[in-house]
């Protein structure tokens, strides 16, 4: 077994046998034993191991209730920092000399094809995986040299893991509540915020089994928000979502951008990226190809900004006194209505061509900068146009 009894006997709430794959649990003076899979235990060792072999550190407030701290380091500067990332696995090497600078409250999707590196990223950042070489920092915390500092402030919710469907949704909560070594005074306040936070209030006391896929994923998200975490690691949460409850994710992770939080996502739904990361990276074989805001990344990709011309009528020298204007490229007619053109000036020259083509009796519809959308720059970036 990855992960000895002997760990989930320090949390002091269940006890595991490891041959029948039970645990019990003592509740209001009496003790319920519950068959737990192959695939759940998978499941408790991945997530145990990634905080509760370091249990929060707790003390005694004034009051005498338990605090719990979840702190950040003394003047850092990001809250993920990672400088030279290199992750082998024998002669395969997932992950190339990767830099990477994420702030407070932003929310940064990861983008890439399988097996582009991500989560090994992911766990090298949640410490479940050991770096080949490399500084990576959470919350000014070396995840190498500072694991305990690290997993008080990191909640990580791993790719496509199973809800224990035998127990009811506060169980499930209750069940990681206490495995993260939270103050059981906090329970039943922080299991109710959780759960009002992913809209799973009315859902308390169904059975796990009984939720559809996207409520799943939400109470995957309110566990891994249980202990406030300042750093949030999403791996495809909203893989196998339908449209409604991909909304509601995306708005439930703004709102934790919005208090502070930062956000680290990988999907494969692009045009879920685009509708409320503040940043993007591109990930292709392991190396990361371009980063920033989506308009940074498509002024890296375009060798200047394309400007659609669209006309209320044809006119034949429209093509011509484009091709006159200083700075301007590549002017192409895409239909009779309309052109594009490159142009590498600002915004009060671009202005200046518009002036221009007014005076000379162009009739002008609309002038504007073409926006490429996140699948158009990763579509752009994966057939190598990015070196």
């Amino acid at each position: 077994m990855p992960y000895p009894e002997a760990g989930l006997q320090r949390m002091g709430c269940f006890y595991l046998n490891t041959q029948h794959y039970t645990w019990k649990r003592n509740m209001h003076g009496r003790t319920t034993f519950i068959f737990v899979n192959c695939q759940t235990w998978h499941f408790l060792t991945q997530s145990l191991q990634f905080i509760e072999k370091y249990p929060c550190k707790t003390n005694r407030s004034t009051s005498g209730k338990q605090a719990c701290h979840h702190t950040t380091r003394p003047g850092f500067r990001s809250m993920i920092e990672i400088r030279e990332l290199r992750v082998d696995y024998g002669d395969l090497t997932a992950v190339h000399n990767l830099s990477l600078s994420i702030g407070k409250g932003e929310i940064y999707g990861f983008i890439g094809p399988n097996g582009a590196g991500k989560t090994s990223t992911f766990k090298v950042l949640a410490t479940l995986l050991e770096p080949t070489f490399g500084d990576v920092h959470v919350g000014g915390f070396n995840v190498a040299e500072q694991p305990r500092e690290v997993h008080q402030i990191l909640g990580y919710m791993p790719d496509f893991p199973p809800v224990y469907e035998d127990l009811r949704v506060w169980e499930f909560c209750e069940l990681f509540h206490a495995a993260y070594g939270l103050p059981a005074g906090s329970r039943k306040a922080r299991i109710d915020d959780v759960l009002g936070k992913t809209s799973l209030t009315e859902k308390r006391m169904a059975m796990c089994g009984e939720l559809s896929r996207g409520m799943k994923q939400r109470l995957l998200l309110a566990k891994t928000l249980l202990q406030e975490p300042r750093v949030l690691i999403l791996d495809e949460p909203a893989s196998g979502l339908d449209p409604h409850s991909r909304i509601e994710l995306r708005e439930i992770l703004k709102e934790l951008a919005a208090e502070g939080r930062t956000v680290l996502i990988s999907s494969h739904i692009l045009t879920e990226m685009e509708g409320f990361c503040t940043s993007i990276g591109i990930l292709e074989k392991g190396r990361l190809k371009v980063t920033g805001s989506i308009e940074e990344v498509s002024r890296q990709i375009q060798s200047g900004r394309r400007i659609i011309v669209e006309l209320v009528a044809p006119h034949s020298s429209t093509q011509e006194l484009l091709g006159k204007q200083p700075g301007v490229e590549d002017v192409k007619s895409q239909s009779e209505t309309s052109l594009s053109f490159l142009f590498n000036g600002d915004d009060t020259q671009t202005a200046g061509i518009l002036a221009a083509l007014v005076r000379d009796s162009v009739p002008v519809k609309s002038f504007h900068e073409e926006k490429l959308d996140v699948e158009d720059v990763f579509m752009q970036v994966s057939r190598g146009e990015v070196s």
